[in-house]
């Protein structure tokens, strides 16, 4: 998947490279993160956030549990971008490193009026991104581009870059770098992303979202080397297991709809079920912080 490539633990299907395999992960997904997390314009596919105090009701509605779990990506995305104290100095252009299908590329423009560059290895993806930033009225302010962040050679280009759980498909050394060398001096780079507690869960959780987590300390040590100070370190853990759970009940509640007759969606119900064992493993495993989940905030040349 790298210039500077890393060796995965799941091996390559079919003789395909990491990049093609991680390409091909996201493209067959599509069709079921629209559904499960659209209709847009701003999609997300990454956890999110739930307050501490509440653990809302799992017996209610689909569309109900649907609109919880947009709400809770929405949620997780603003409460970073007030960590980062983004509302207070607005960055001007913004790298959103594995963009997905827009969703957050899409709030960096609506939200902070930021010209965006979204960067996606998925390129059938790009004309889907245009779509919803026409629909939402940004489509001068959101630059969707195929690549891989390996390859980026931008100098002094931009404000901040952000990678939501977009991390762990890269070489942390080479990711540093590449960014160091793109912002502009004292710009700053945000972090999304889930780091192993509990080796023994890694190969489970790379295996199935088809990445390569690592560590808090490995994080550390490569944006170190890259001139990145750390200024903020948050741990969100327990505000998204919730998620997990959110996620199974919409599923279940998926399976519930195919048997009664409903029209099928993009789900199969093989995938339905596949999907509801693995969440209910993570749901687990980020209540016992296994994996913990973190919002990193870097600048460069922060001390």
């Amino acid at each position: 998947m790298s210039v500077t490539p890393f060796v995965s633990s799941l091996g390559s299907d079919q003789g395909e490279s990491d990049e093609e395999r991680v390409r091909l992960y996201y493209s067959r997904k599509t069709g079921d993160i629209l559904q499960k997390y659209g209709p847009g314009p701003r999609v997300h596919f990454h956890v999110g956030l739930f307050t501490a105090d509440a653990t809302p009701h799992v017996t209610v509605s689909q569309r109900t549990l649907g609109r919880r779990l947009v709400d809770a990506q929405e949620r997780i995305v603003e409460h970073a971008a007030r960590s980062w104290k983004a509302y207070e100095a607005p960055p001007g252009r913004v790298l959103d490193i594995g963009c997905g299908l827009g969703g957050a590329a899409l709030y960096w423009a609506q939200e902070h009026g930021a010209s965006v560059t979204g960067l996606t290895v998925a390129a059938e993806h790009v004309p889907i991104i245009q779509g919803f930033a026409r629909r939402a009225g940004v489509e001068d302010k959101v630059d969707a581009v195929p690549g891989n962040v390996h390859d980026l050679d931008a100098t002094r280009v931009y404000d901040a870059a952000y990678a939501n759980e977009s991390s762990g498909y890269t070489d942390r050394a080479r990711l540093f770098e590449v960014v160091a060398k793109a912002l502009k001096p004292g710009g700053w780079f945000g972090i999304q992303e889930h780091f192993v507690c509990r080796p023994e869960w890694r190969d489970f959780v790379d295996g199935y979202y088809r990445t390569r987590l690592g560590t808090r300390t490995e994080y550390l040590a490569a944006a170190e080397a890259a001139g990145f100070g750390l200024e903020r370190d948050e741990d969100v853990t327990d505000a998204v297991a919730e998620f997990w759970l959110q996620s199974m009940a919409w599923n279940t509640a998926e399976l519930d709809r195919l048997r009664a007759g409903g029209r099928g969606g993009s789900w199969s119900r093989e995938r339905l079920g596949e999907s509801t064992i693995a969440h209910s493993k993570l749901f687990r495993l980020w209540r016992d912080h296994a994996l913990e989940t973190r919002l990193l905030l870097f600048r460069l040349g922060g001390s």
